[in-house]
């Protein structure tokens, strides 16, 4: 039995505002998203009665989670500040989309708290690493599954987390389709394909819905699949991010402390320009750039041979040396990639003694070495 629109409204109408209006007739619900046992649903307010709100957020969402069919439950407190408002008090620890859901280390004294004060491992996992782009259209999915396959054929333990939540590749690219099931302790269970632990918002909706969110959400999206999910025993957790710099990355630097960033290009300048974008964020939020991975590097022709520049060579290794990060390798612009890829069954493992799968093996290899010190001290 799937829960529906209508139960969901009756169980919110119970629950009494700050104002001690029924929250239904609040105005601050946002459209609520009802589908296969998956609740999702924002409340908007004002910044300054953010703190007032969160314990109704949090009583909403326990009331939403005890009806029957129900199975996922996302929550996100929209706190915005109006025109000419004064700015709000400090957030109490744990208001969805202000800050994470779970508080970690207390603020320094005599200071105000720092974002990344915020950070605390996973319970698990040796590292979290990012694999990000500062444009979409680069392959920067593609080499993220293809990498944490190298890292699992490096004999390391590994978890994929699709990160992207405007724009989920995963499914696609690993051929899931299963909805991931919830453990004794109401944490979801990651899917399981190629030797990978593997979780994706686009496991909880279907593939054609738009994800129309706001900040808050994403960022309360992030953090749940970062922290109620049963990962297990991993040596490594790559998580597949989604372009840019916006929420989606702030909030996983806030969350964990990243171990490391795999920033992937394409050779031509435009690429190029917003991939300084994405390491230049990272270096801000103190997370170690691993290195550059030109995607799409050339063409090579399958009939003659003839190597082709379609979008340039060699840009992506004159930034890394401009910049001083490493230079991870050149990934070609090939069918096998592609179709491999869109039928579900990645290169590295479909393919694992061809010339493509080397060059993934390669750039793992070198991501490893880097990581070798995490993992052992893990």
């Amino acid at each position: 039995m799937s829960v529906t629109q209508q139960q969901v409204l009756d169980s919110l109408a119970r629950i009494k505002s700050p104002r001690g209006v029924a929250l239904t007739n609040a105005n601050v619900l946002s459209p609520i998203s009802a589908s296969d046992g998956k609740v999702f649903f924002s409340i908007n307010v004002d910044a300054a009665e953010a703190r007032a709100w969160e314990p109704i957020r949090a009583e909403a969402e326990a009331a939403v989670r005890s009806l029957p069919g129900v199975t996922t439950v996302m929550v996100a407190l929209t706190a915005e500040r109006k025109a000419g408002s004064a700015p709000p008090p400090p957030p109490s620890r744990g208001t969805p989309g202000v800050q994470p859901v779970h508080a970690h280390k207390p603020p320094p004294q005599g200071g105000a708290q720092s974002p990344m004060a915020r950070q605390s491992e996973i319970p698990g996992v040796a590292a979290v690493i990012a694999v990000a782009s500062g444009k979409g259209g680069v392959g920067k999915s593609t080499t993220a599954l293809n990498l944490a396959l190298g890292l699992r054929d490096l004999g390391l333990k590994v978890g994929l987390l699709d990160a992207d939540i405007y724009g989920p590749s995963v499914p696609r690219l690993t051929g899931l389709r299963d909805k991931p099931e919830l453990d004794g302790e109401r944490k979801m269970i990651p899917l399981r394909r190629f030797g990978l632990a593997i979780m994706s918002i686009g496991f909880l909706v279907e593939e054609e819905t738009a994800m129309i969110w706001r900040g808050p959400m994403v960022m309360s999206a992030v953090t749940q699949m970062l922290r109620d999910v049963a990962w297990g025993q991993l040596d490594v957790l790559v998580v597949d991010m989604p372009p840019g710099t916006g929420d989606a990355q702030l909030t996983l630097a806030q969350n964990v402390p990243l171990k490391g960033a795999v920033i992937v290009s394409t050779p031509q300048d435009l690429s190029l320009i917003d991939a300084r974008r994405g390491l230049a964020m990272f270096r801000k939020v103190n997370v170690p750039v691993l290195g550059i991975v030109e995607n799409m590097s050339y063409f090579q022709c399958p009939h003659c041979g003839t190597k082709s520049d379609i979008f340039g060579h060699g840009g992506a290794r004159h930034e890394a040396e401009k910049l001083g990060v490493p230079f991870l390798g050149e990934i070609p612009l090939h069918m096998a990639i592609r179709a491999t890829s869109d039928a579900g069954n990645p290169v590295v493992d479909s393919e694992p003694d061809g010339p493509h799968a080397a060059i993934y093996r390669a750039i793992a290899g070198q991501v490893r070495d880097q990581l070798k010190g995490v993992i052992a001290a893990a």
